[in-house]
């Protein structure tokens, strides 16, 4: 919403672009590889994710702009990494605002400061905050550098069918409606996803009672970029306060409403503005601010059974909705798009089989269950489901005023890399490691002289080993990556002279030997690309 007088897409600090239906119209109806049914950061970076291996994709999008407000804001650093492989973070590093340092507050005293794990060994810092308008410029404007990418603007997909070999869609724009059939579909169209109902599937999971307003805030605020949760202040007694700063001086605010409070009510303009200066009040803000936009949501964890149902895939919100506490929602749907990405892109150009899409859902749902665990946790303690949550939390709020272990408990867990343990494509761990990250788990990406060790791998597979024997296995499909044994990123991998790693295109281990073979490598790759389902 916007104040009074302004249009959706009026913004204090962001130019929306407007993008035309396709008014060239032959070809709209020919055959294509993938569809990628909405344009949101998470179909984006499924499309650039596909582009990078040489797969042509057409992008599909019922809007004419970008989404309004800065909705999801805070990105993670293993997203950063995903923004580096699909060649867009340049940008984002330029405009969005990294920071490591959260605190917490009850009744206007600081019971918790937390710091993020961080050192100069990381190529990105944990957290950045950057406005989802950025957000998808950046990846629109990595798209617009990518010939195998065509984006169909004001387009709905209105029907959804199976065919023999592929998926057809019926899609309408303001010029006329025409089918066109995919060899694959990807849903990225959202948590209202009309690809998801028109499959007759549904969202499973638990809605949570809290209902929380956010508001977007131009001011001019000398506080650091601070993760800042205000509970229980002067402005929300009983309610909880988030406060985060953005680029271009955006404050975010987050305030829960009370049980009597009238959602409807909650969101008009002046009701909004009175609960703005209030939390501002609260923050010893005196100066000048103006109004940019707000919202309403609840916290829910809710996902389908099986994120593929056949030739469609369902990535991002249109698979998963959880709670914002842990800033999971974006950075789990990019993850999505990065792992339907580098396996999809396989199937298609024939180096692997397509019972490697079958290990998708599994590695996926499993990150997501995973979310849920932590997010529903910070969820009951952001916003208690029941009079006796609400005890205990503010029971522990009160001692993390004398004593400071109490205040951990107000620490919203950080987003982290899913390990995919149970992965039918990932090797059991190999005997003789006593340090480093397990098969499932992402690779640290540890500086190696003056680079990252990111920098030295390639965009397939990569073999990162102390042997230099094994640079023989490099091929067009497999970088090979030298360490010397007594480095420090070896030692912080537990690597021997001959020990070695398999890591997958998206970062994540496929296998690790503390004593590698020719045999074993040749076995584990083939495993990661599906061959043992064969």
């Amino acid at each position: 919403m916007r104040p009074q007088g302004r249009a959706v897409t009026d913004s204090l600090y962001f130019d929306y672009p407007y993008f035309e239906p396709t008014v060239d119209r032959d070809g709209l109806g020919a055959r294509a590889k993938v569809a990628i049914v909405g344009a949101g950061p998470v179909g984006m970076t499924a499309a650039l994710a596909l582009a990078k291996d040489g797969i042509p994709s057409v992008l599909f999008d019922a809007k004419s702009t970008f989404n309004d407000g800065s909705r999801a804001i805070c990105v993670a650093r293993q997203s950063f990494h995903i923004l580096e492989r699909i060649g867009a973070v340049a940008p984002f590093l330029e405009k969005s605002l990294g920071w490591t340092t959260g605190r917490s507050f009850y009744r206007g005293r600081q019971i918790l400061e937390f710091e993020m794990p961080d050192s100069p060994d990381e190529k990105y810092r944990p957290m950045y905050n950057i406005q989802q308008q950025f957000i998808e410029q950046y990846l629109w404007d990595a798209i617009t550098r990518e010939p195998l990418i065509e984006t169909r603007w004001q387009s709905e997909v209105t029907d959804v069918a199976d065919t023999n070999n592929g998926v057809c869609l019926s899609v309408r724009d303001p010029l006329g409606d025409y089918d066109v059939t995919a060899d694959w579909v990807l849903a990225a169209d959202g948590a209202r996803s009309q690809i998801r109902k028109k499959r007759g599937l549904r969202l499973k999971g638990e809605n949570y009672e809290g209902r929380y307003v956010i508001a977007d805030v131009q001011m001019d605020h000398d506080y650091p970029t601070i993760r800042r949760a205000l509970f229980d202040p002067d402005c929300r007694r009983g309610g909880t306060v988030l406060v985060h700063k953005q680029p271009d001086n955006i404050w975010r605010i987050d305030y829960q409403l009370h049980d009597d409070e009238d959602t409807e009510s909650a969101v008009a303009e002046d009701e909004v503005r009175r609960s703005v200066a209030a939390v501002l009040a609260d923050l010893e803000f005196s100066g000048d601010w103006e109004l940019e936009w707000w919202s309403a949501y609840s916290a829910n964890t809710l996902a389908l059974d099986d994120y593929r149902d056949g030739r469609v895939f369902f990535i991002g919100d249109s698979a998963h909705i959880v709670p914002i506490f842990g800033v999971r929602g974006l950075n789990n749907g990019l993850a999505d798009a990065q792992n339907i990405g580098w396996k999809l892109s396989r199937v298609v150009k024939g180096t692997a089989p397509e019972a490697l899409l079958d290990s998708y859902s599994p590695e996926r749902r499993g990150a997501t269950l995973d979310v849920f665990a932590n997010a529903s946790k910070s969820a009951r303690f952001m916003t208690p489901p029941t009079p006796g949550w609400t005890l205990m939390r503010d029971a522990a709020l009160s001692l993390a005023l004398t004593h400071p272990f109490a205040g951990q408990l107000a620490n919203p867990r950080q987003m982290t890399p899913y390990t995919y343990a149970d992965s039918p494509i990932v090797a059991p761990d190999a005997p003789g490691f006593e340090t480093g990250p397990v098969p499932g788990a992402t690779l640290p990406n540890t500086q190696v002289g003056d680079t990252f060790l990111s920098d030295q791998m390639g965009a397939g597979f990569t073999l990162i080993t102390c042997d230099q024997t094994l640079q023989s296995f490099a091929s067009d499909e497999l970088a090979v990556v030298v360490l010397g044994a007594d480095t420090q990123a070896a030692a912080g991998l537990g690597m021997g002279p001959s020990s070695a790693y398999l890591v997958r295109p998206d970062g994540h281990i496929a296998a690790r030997w503390k004593a590698a073979t020719p045999d074993a490598i040749a076995a584990a790759l083939l495993n990661a690309i599906g061959e043992h389902q064969q």
